[in-house]
C-alpha cells in the first residue's frame, strides 16, 4: 500500500504503546531506490533512473517529524575550464583567419566543424547532491517525486537515462548553457529549498568527481538541520 507519513506516525505509536511506561521516544528509518521514468532530451525515448532515498520517522511524545533524504547525479561543467577553452579556441580561430584577410564564411564553417574547430574543451564530470529536508508536518504524502523533480530542475544537467545521438548533443549544448562550480550547484539548491512550501528544514551536500584534480570539490549547506 502507499506509504504516507500518517501511516509511519501509526506505526510509531503502536512501538511507544507496546512499550507504556518504558520509552517515550521511538525512531524508524526506511532505505529504499526509487525509481523514476525519465524522458529522453530530444529524441522521444525514455529510461529508468534510480534514485536512493532515505527516511526517517520520528515520534517524541506529541510530536512526529519526518525527515526524507535523497541523492541526485548531474552533470556539472567547470565555469574556469569552460573560459580558458573559449580562449584558445578563439586564438586557433584568429592565427586560421588573420585580420588583414578576407573572411571566407564557409570555410570558417567548415574550420569550425573539424577537429581543429574545437581542439580545446572544457572539463565535466559527474556530480553527486545529497539532500536532507525535513517535511512541513501534516502533509498527506510523501513529496519524493516532486521534490526530486524541483531540484534536478534547479541543478539543470542531471544525467540522462535514454541516450541516442541527438539527445547527446542536447545534453552537450545543456551543459556548454549550464557552466557551474560545486558552490554554484549548493546555492541553487539552497535558493530553491528556501522557497519550497513543502520543507521547513534542510542539509545538502554536492561532491563534484573532479576529472582535473585527484580529489573532489565539495560545497555544504544547511537551514535548520545540523
Amino acid at each position: 500500500q502507499p506509504l504516507p507519513p500518517a501511516l509511519l506516525d501509526a506505526l510509531l505509536l503502536d512501538f511507544l504503546a507496546s512499550h507504556a511506561g518504558l520509552s517515550t521516544r521511538a525512531r524508524l528509518r526506511i532505505g529504499f531506490d526509487h525509481f523514476l521514468r525519465r524522458p529522453a532530451l530530444a529524441s522521444g525515448r525514455a529510461g529508468w533512473r534510480r534514485y536512493p532515498v532515505r527516511l526517517t520517522a520520528t515520534r517524541i511524545r506529541e510530536a512526529f517529524v519526518l525527515d526524507l533524504g535523497f541523492d541526485i547525479v548531474y552533470s556539472s561543467t567547470c565555469p574556469a575550464s569552460t573560459a580558458l577553452a573559449r580562449q584558445l579556441v578563439a586564438a586557433d580561430f584568429a592565427r586560421a583567419f588573420p585580420a588583414d584577410a578576407p573572411l571566407d564564411r564557409a570555410a570558417a564553417l567548415r574550420w569550425l566543424e573539424g577537429e581543429q574547430g574545437m581542439r580545446a574543451t572544457p572539463h565535466s564530470q559527474r556530480s553527486t547532491a545529497a539532500i536532507e529536508v525535513r517535511l512541513v508536518a501534516g502533509g498527506d504524502e510523501l513529496p519524493l517525486a516532486a521534490l526530486i523533480d524541483a531540484a534536478e530542475s534547479a541543478l539543470g544537467t542531471p544525467v540522462q537515462a535514454a541516450v541516442k545521438r541527438i539527445d547527446e548533443q542536447a545534453f552537450a549544448r545543456a551543459n556548454g548553457d549550464n557552466p557551474m562550480f560545486c558552490e554554484d550547484a549548493a546555492r541553487r539548491l539552497h535558493g530553491w529549498l528556501e522557497r519550497e512550501p513543502r520543507v521547513r528544514a534542510f542539509r545538502i551536500r554536492v561532491a563534484h568527481h573532479e576529472s582535473l584534480h585527484a580529489h573532489d570539490a565539495i560545497a555544504a549547506s544547511s537551514c535548520g538541520l545540523d
